[in-house]
Parts: C-alpha cells; sequence; structure tokens
C-alpha cells in the first residue's frame, strides 16, 4: 500500500477529479469534520462489511482517519481482501486541518 500526501488528494479535488474517499473514523468524528469520504469505521471494514465499497475493488481508493493509523491498518485490511490500489492519506485529518491553517 501507498501513502498519498494531503497535497496531493488536495490539488486533484481541487481539479475536480473523482476521488474514492473512504473515512474510517467513527460517526461522531466524521460528522465533526469530514472531506466528503464514504463513512466505514475501521471496526465494520474488518468485521468485513463492506458493501458500500465492494465495487471499488479495481478503483484507487484512499483511505484515511484522524492520524493516519487507523487508516494504514484499514488499508491494509482491503488489500488482503481483494482491493487492488489502496492509497493511505499521510497524517490524516490532522494534516488536513494543520494544511488548511497554514
Amino acid at each position: 500500500m501507498q501513502n498519498i500526501s494531503v497535497e496531493e488528494v488536495k490539488a486533484r479535488l481541487s481539479a475536480g477529479e473523482k476521488i474514492n474517499l473512504v473515512d474510517v473514523r467513527e460517526p461522531d468524528e466524521h460528522a465533526a469534520f469530514n472531506i466528503g469520504g464514504i463513512l466505514l469505521p475501521l471496526g465494520q471494514v474488518q468485521s468485513m462489511q463492506l458493501g458500500a465499497i465492494e465495487d471499488l475493488k479495481e478503483e484507487e481508493v484512499i483511505v484515511y482517519c484522524r492520524s493516519g493509523k487507523r487508516s494504514m491498518q484499514a488499508g491494509l485490511f482491503l488489500e488482503t481482501n481483494g482491493f487492488s490500489n489502496v492509497k493511505n492519506l499521510e497524517g490524516g485529518m490532522l494534516a488536513w486541518q494543520e494544511k488548511e491553517n497554514s
């Protein structure tokens, strides 16, 4: 699994590119701040409740969380379960918000 930087994702979103973002945080974290990703908490990923993203196995999927640790776990799990192009957002939402405030 590769990492992808906040800058690269922001640039691609700004260019209007359709990106498959998957937020593996908990619902309260997602409600407080999100960047438009599909909410699929890590626990659901690990228990194979992948219905919302099952059709993305052959597409690029960018997973993110608060800091990048849970999304790394989720990304490895997705790869193990047939997802062919998973990327982890480096630094997660902490890095995203830091870039917005700088």
